[in-house]
């Protein structure tokens, strides 16, 4: 196989396998359950925006206090895309906002909103997948591996707030699949223009970041307050404290394996400077890295 078919296979396969896992798993446990999964989903939202997302977007940055711009400006920006969202509603039915009782759910708006960060970071998974194939096929797919086992608790989290958004099972598995597309997107282009490229990657980062942490405490949150009473706090302190802790796992179970092949990499070619999965500051230069 070329590198670039390697690139658009496990892609393609690692965006279908963790969006299909975190689907089965959501299903198995039930509509009944899915209050409770929220709780996990805000936790994996926001393990994964600030244990994961923002450090690397930091990391890999020149100037990080315009990446911590970039989060407030999505931040905002989701805000005013929230804001339009609604006022379609309004003006199509009668407006939720001035209904005496709240809806089960918020007609798509935190479904939407995460889909499109979900979709910048997909887009920013098939950036490193490219980046580690190209430096050598073994690291590609134990880097491919290590995103998906990333992606389920994420993904999981995401089926969750589709289902709870209002959307059908199939269209929820739908849009998923349908936002997974652009981890190839992310990987094609980056084997032509990675490079280019290595700037945007903070910027990105910093947008999928926002996304999450505005869902979680703008959108998700707030319903968790409608059940008050301290045996439903108590579950919902530790489905959250749960989806903190499954991103932790997962990065503790593939960090070391990540350390290892970018050691053995960097030994093996000392001439050439290496793009290193993990978002880090000698992710810029790749001028020297071999193509097909």
């Amino acid at each position: 196989m070329t590198i670039l078919a390697w690139i658009l296979a496990t892609g393609l396969a690692g965006g279908v396998l963790s969006v299909l896992a975190a689907t089965l798993l959501c299903n198995a446990i039930g509509a009944k359950r899915l209050p409770l999964l929220v709780s996990y989903a805000i936790g994996a939202l926001l393990g994964a925006a600030f244990l994961e997302v923002i450090p690397h977007a930091f990391g890999g940055a020149r100037d990080p206090a315009r990446v911590a711009a970039t989060v407030l400006a999505g931040i905002l920006g989701f805000f005013m895309l929230e804001k339009l969202v609604l006022w379609r509603h309004c003006h199509q039915h009668h407006c939720e906002a001035h209904d005496a009782l709240s809806p089960d759910h918020d007609h798509g708006r935190s479904g939407l909103l995460i889909l499109i960060g979900d979709t910048f970071h997909n887009f920013v998974d098939g950036i490193l997948i490219a980046a580690a194939f190209l430096q050598d096929v073994r690291l590609g797919l134990v880097t491919s591996l290590a995103i998906i086992a990333h992606e389920i608790p994420q993904e999981l989290g995401d089926y969750t707030i589709l289902i709870a958004s209002g959307y059908s099972r199939a269209k929820a598995l739908a849009f998923n699949l349908l936002s997974s597309l652009a981890t190839l997107i992310g990987g094609a282009l980056a084997f032509y223009a990675l490079f280019d490229l290595q700037d945007w990657i903070p910027h990105i980062l910093a947008l999928a970041a926002a996304s999450m942490i505005y869902v979680a405490v703008a959108d998700l949150i707030p319903g968790l307050h409608k059940r008050a009473s301290l045996k439903a706090t108590g579950e919902q302190i530790l489905l959250i404290s749960l989806g903190v802790a499954s991103i932790l796992c997962v990065q503790t179970l593939f960090a070391h394996g990540h350390a290892g092949h970018a050691h053995d990499a960097q030994h093996a070619h000392p001439q050439e400077v290496r793009v290193i999965p993990g978002y880090a500051d000698e992710s810029r230069s790749l001028r020297s890295a071999p193509s097909d």
